[in-house]
């Protein structure tokens, strides 16, 4: 699913940079995708339009056509599968938090804590250490790192546009790097296994 939205935010950059003129096939998308993984770029898609359009004149009016195109869109879609996962750690003694600006309404009463603060202070929320959280995430630098650096233990979902970012250093090496739900069940026991141990 979020590969589904991965598209359509492409689609609305291939649709706003043709408004000016400027004609993208998928091969020229796909290659500006790249370019921003690998140059670790905080913001994927206003890397790829100053890397498609140069002009800072160009890339400012794409910018707005993105953003009008794309600001009703749902970026925080499910993974089939994630919610019974998700319904079974609750069931269990483990604190949930969820750290979005965006939360999905379906899976938000599944969290002890749902919001947009820093690894830290949600394990704070959920009362308890660092060095007891496992985080869960899909971004090397944006996820993996920082939690990493806060001791907690790491489980790096591989999907969506960030899939093939490797990591720079030790500090963005996760604990385990999982690609569907089972897998990630399977390394959510393991790891609980170890940070309780």
């Amino acid at each position: 699913m979020v590969a589904e939205v991965t598209q359509a935010r492409d689609g609305a950059i291939a649709a706003a940079c043709g408004m000016d003129g400027i004609r993208l096939d998928q091969a020229t998308i796909d290659e500006a995708s790249e370019r921003a993984v690998e140059a670790f770029a905080p913001d994927a898609h206003a890397h790829m339009i100053e890397t498609l359009c140069g002009d800072p004149r160009t890339v400012e009016r794409v910018r707005h056509r993105v953003h009008a195109m794309t600001a009703d869109l749902n970026v925080f879609q499910l993974r089939p599968g994630i919610d019974d996962l998700l319904r079974k750690l609750r069931g269990s003694d483990l604190g949930l938090g969820l750290v979005t600006s965006q939360p999905n309404a379906d899976v938000a009463e599944l969290f002890d804590y749902c919001g947009p603060r820093p690894l830290a202070m949600v394990a704070e929320a959920l009362g308890m250490v660092p060095a007891d959280c496992i985080m869960v995430g899909d971004r090397l630098d944006n996820d993996i790192a920082p939690a990493r650096a806060l001791g907690m233990a790491t489980i790096r979902f591989r999907t969506g546009r960030h899939r093939r970012q490797a990591p720079r250093s030790p500090a963005e090496t996760p604990d385990a790097e999982v690609t569907d739900v089972r897998e990630l069940e399977v390394a959510i026991e393991t790891l609980v296994r170890s940070v309780s141990a």
